[in-house]
């Protein structure tokens, strides 16, 4: 038997319906599927759980929503090996790139194990103010240093213990591969394929015009110690979680020990995904 999770956006009716259509489907053939307490009084037949329990309680995870909803539920599994199927809800999705046509031909190969399983690196993130650490977390998208105004912000920030430059922008953003077609794409950066290790660093809007992105190795380390400012700056992970820093403060980033793992639809690759999301043109006939 599979036992499913299912994170939902709850504020989408298509994706209510699909979750209770996908609940009694999977009941229907022996599985059961988990869901937060919140969202287990819409979705049924389902088993309602805490939120921290739900990943231990599951062997995959059904996300139903748009790329919001995707890294809400990778910070939900954290660092278990709980493979993510994400079902696109109609939004620019690149995490959630299964459509819900091909959802039930997917669930059946996931009940023969019969899938493929994509792994997507994160990064770890700490805080440390006069030597104290202050917070740490792990991203999948990008963590963006900026500046709560319409002002430029210094950041002086080195690779590797290597001293880079202070940028002078309205903020920068540290990214995987993964982010790379997030906000790190509209701020000029380039568009990695997901499963290469490395790191995009991005200046947003930088002062120097000859301040531009560049791309390092997973094994190297960023250090961005904020500089001092009269406006207040805030980092935030993944676009979801803020944490206000101070002058003096440096945020540390590094490739985390804990990667993600998508399931793929065989047959579309990254670049049928692109092209869809991207409107590129098709190949002549």
């Amino acid at each position: 038997m599979k036992k499913f999770g299912m994170v939902i956006k709850a504020s989408n009716p298509e994706a209510v319906n699909l979750g209770c259509e996908i609940a009694a489907w999977v009941a229907g053939r022996g599985g059961e599927v988990c869901t937060v307490e919140n969202v287990g009084a819409v979705i049924t037949p389902s088993r309602p759980v805490s939120a921290e329990a739900l990943a231990d309680e599951v062997e995959v995870m059904i996300v139903l929503g748009g790329d919001g909803t995707m890294l809400s539920a990778a910070r939900m599994i954290g660092g278990r090996r709980v493979p993510i199927l994400g079902v696109n809800m109609g939004g620019l999705g690149f995490l959630t790139a299964i459509t819900t046509k091909e959802v039930y031909r997917l669930l059946e190969r996931i009940l023969k194990d019969d899938y493929t399983v994509e792994e997507r690196m994160r990064l770890s993130v700490n805080v440390t103010r006069g030597g104290a650490e202050l917070a740490a977390h792990d991203v999948l998208n990008d963590v963006v240093i900026k500046g709560l105004n319409a002002r430029l912000i210094r950041l002086e920030t080195s690779i590797n213990r290597d001293f880079v430059t202070t940028y002078r922008a309205d903020g920068l953003i540290v990214a995987t591969p993964t982010g790379s077609t997030a906000y790190s794409l509209s701020a000029a950066g380039p568009i990695l394929y997901p499963t290469i290790h490395s790191i995009i660093v991005v200046p947003v809007c930088p002062f120097n015009f000859t301040n531009r992105p560049v791309v390092i190795p997973d094994w190297m380390t960023v250090d961005v110690k904020v500089c001092p400012s009269p406006y207040p700056i805030a980092l935030i992970l993944d676009g979801q979680m803020d944490v206000e820093v101070e002058c003096g403060d440096t945020i540390h980033i590094k490739r985390s020990d804990k990667s993600v793992y998508l399931i793929r639809y065989e047959g579309k690759s990254y670049f049928d995904i692109l092209r869809e999301r991207f409107m590129w043109e098709a190949k002549d006939s």
